[in-house]
């Protein structure tokens, strides 16, 4: 202790040369300094923020710089960006880099388009939010089965590592079994080799969101973030006003049990999502096969061509492009399909 006090920031020699002189790491001085108080207005800003992306979460950064100047907030859009990237907020449309899964991670493909949910513990699904406190954010995880809208599990985290999502997906298989696909979308919290080692150990059929691919799940986008989270937010969190995450953790621990037992549900036609998870009768969903696969398309094209002994209109377009001379305009698709 007597070499750390050594150390000062006030001294003219940078840390890291007094920290080579005493023979002090540098991680323990750093680890010592007092963190940086929080920016009140970012703190403000982030709170309105997510009350107006619970209400409307296919609002950007560009709405959100209109509804804070309406608020008579005067805020740049860098600065939304800004604060909406830290809080893991992206607007539900089709887009890219809507969910970015780290490099190294494989990710699976979605299998779910044009299947019948009609069973508990056919498809299990994951999503996490914020929830704010008096002094910043924590993470929120849930997983739902989505025949009876049931949470199976959930857990809060000051940090956006996978642990906290691992122990969730682990109290959820212990408590309920396992289901038979598990679907997720691309965070690196699920793509990570922790989370798909649990699934994989249990032999739980994985299934990942496409990327840029905003309608592929459409139903659990409804689902988690326009029902669940904006239920958990503004029947509990927004109201009670938590100040600590011990509080956040015995209070959501009440609002779950409500929300699964006692709190009627609409879409179930008013029955608890746990008597439809325990009895399977009244729930179910069906996910619409919106996109053609790519083998069903490449099928048509060849027996298109073997039928009417012509080239299809991909290859005619890129035999166009291929002739066309520089500046020429090539044809366009309608052209094509005429003259093929």
């Amino acid at each position: 202790m007597m070499r750390q006090a050594w150390v000062t920031h006030a001294d003219t020699m940078s840390v890291a040369q007094q920290c080579r002189l005493s023979a002090v790491s540098r991680a323990t001085i750093y680890a010592h300094q007092k963190p940086k108080p929080l920016d009140e207005l970012d703190l403000l800003h982030s709170r309105l923020i997510d009350e107006e992306y619970t209400l409307h979460p296919f609002y950007g950064s560009r709405k959100m710089v209109i509804f804070l100047k309406t608020a008579g907030h005067i805020v740049n859009r860098k600065r939304v960006q800004r604060l909406m990237q830290a809080m893991g907020l992206a607007a539900i449309a089709p887009g890219p880099n809507t969910s970015r899964a780290h490099p190294e991670h494989k990710v699976y493909p979605y299998l779910l388009r044009g299947v019948a949910v009609v069973r508990p513990n056919q498809v299990w699904s994951t999503d996490i939010t914020y929830l704010r406190l008096p002094r910043g954010f924590v993470y929120l995880v849930a997983i739902i089965d989505w025949y009876s809208r049931r949470v199976l599990g959930w857990r809060i985290s000051n940090s956006m590592d996978a642990t906290f999502c691992v122990d969730c997906l682990e109290e959820a298989i212990r408590a309920h079994g396992k289901p038979e696909i598990f679907n997720s979308d691309q965070g690196s919290q699920f793509t990570s080799e922790a989370f798909t080692g649990v699934l994989q150990r249990e032999g739980i059929v994985i299934s990942m969101d496409g990327q840029g691919r905003a309608f592929d799940n459409i139903f659990v986008e409804r689902l988690c973030v326009e029902r669940l989270w904006r239920s958990v937010k503004h029947e509990d969190v927004y109201l009670k006003g938590y100040s600590t995450m011990v509080e956040l953790m015995i209070g959501l621990t009440e609002y779950f049990d409500f929300y699964n037992v006692r709190r009627p549900h609409q879409s179930l036609k008013n029955v608890t999502p746990d008597v439809v998870y325990r009895t399977a009768i009244g729930g179910g969903a069906m996910i619409l096969d919106k996109y053609p696969r790519a083998g069903k398309k490449e099928k048509s094209e060849t027996e298109s061509e073997s039928e009417t002994g012509k080239a299809p209109i991909s290859k005619v377009k890129a035999e166009e492009k291929a002739k066309a001379k520089p500046g020429q305009r090539r044809p366009a698709v309608s052209e094509v399909e005429y003259i093929a």
